[in-house]
């Protein structure tokens, strides 16, 4: 068995953008990103009766994986696979470069 070396595990210790860890530290206290202020503003025009809507940007800030965080009423009726088409329809234009998208929904409790 090969011993563990730093600079064997380099690439495996950097974001998925090939940035350093460093980089992903700072942004997890940045503000919202163009990306994330971009998807956000979309969701919340198609959406307005959203009552949260939560866009992080998981790919250290390059816009390539966003994971979306959405509690809206109208999707207490619809399966799991409806709620996520409904997302990705409102976002088909501005995900067309994005890599992975993890959609998580939610209906408000009341």
């Amino acid at each position: 068995m090969a011993a563990w070396s730093q600079a064997a595990a380099a690439p495996l210790l950097s974001g998925t953008c090939r940035l350093p860890l460093l980089h992903c530290a700072q942004r997890m206290f940045a503000s919202q990103t163009e990306g994330e202020l971009k998807v956000t503003q979309i969701l919340k025009e198609k959406f307005p009766q959203a009552t949260a809507i939560k866009v992080t940007d998981i790919s250290g800030g390059c816009g390539a994986m966003y994971k979306i965080q959405i509690e809206l009423e109208e999707l207490k009726e619809k399966r799991t696979v409806q709620q996520h088409q409904m997302v990705n329809q409102a976002l088909k234009e501005e995900i067309k470069g994005t890599h992975r998208l993890q959609i998580f929904t939610s209906v408000p409790r009341h």
